[in-house]
């Protein structure tokens, strides 16, 4: 099964984060944008992980999850992927620089790594995924009001647990279900 770890949103960012997404959908964009069901920051995509395997990863993330202490998240700014192209490929909501969820990213990567999975090459950057560019049309309205809000808050939740979502591609979109879900101290 397709699995990832991510920290789910409360619904007030979900609600805070779709009525943004109101007021950059043109309409006339060819963006697939992130449905409230769909809004989570993701810690590590996982990919195929067979049942047996699944187990394992349980065992790990407990163990983190009991490592760590609640803590606070606030959402603050936009962007794009790549940054500063003129067709982006991902329309994203910012994070706060945030130490303890450094920490528990860099932890679950690299425990997860002992148990034979390949590190991410790139360096992580915390963000919410607001949308997946498909194509170029009426990029530049989007761009616009997106640089809008370049600074600004969209509010903050409470960090309360760590969650391993199964992931089924669909046409109208991934569907997540819940596997497990692992509460900080």
């Amino acid at each position: 099964m397709r699995t990832f770890v991510a920290i789910e949103l409360d619904k007030t960012i979900k609600d805070t984060l779709s009525a943004l997404i109101q007021k950059l959908d043109t309409g006339g964009s060819n963006i697939r944008w992130v449905k409230p069901q769909g809004m989570h920051l993701t810690l590590k995509f996982l990919g195929e992980v067979s049942a047996d395997k699944i187990t394992e990863v349980k065992a790990v993330l407990g163990s983190i999850a009991k490592d760590y202490s609640r803590f606070p998240l606030s959402l603050k700014g936009t962007g794009i992927f790549p940054p500063a192209a003129r067709v982006p490929r991902i329309v994203w909501i910012g994070l706060e620089k945030n130490e303890s969820l450094q920490n528990i990213q860099s932890r679950v990567e690299n425990e997860l790594h002992n148990i034979r999975f390949p590190k991410e090459k790139r360096k992580y950057h915390s963000h919410l995924t607001l949308g997946r560019v498909k194509g170029p049309q009426n990029i530049e309205i989007v761009m616009e009001t997106l640089d809008q809000y370049k600074e600004a808050e969209f509010g903050g939740m409470n960090v309360n647990k760590i969650t391993l979502f199964k992931s089924t591609l669909k046409p109208t979109g991934a569907e997540y279900t819940i596997l497990s879900e692992f509460c900080l101290e």
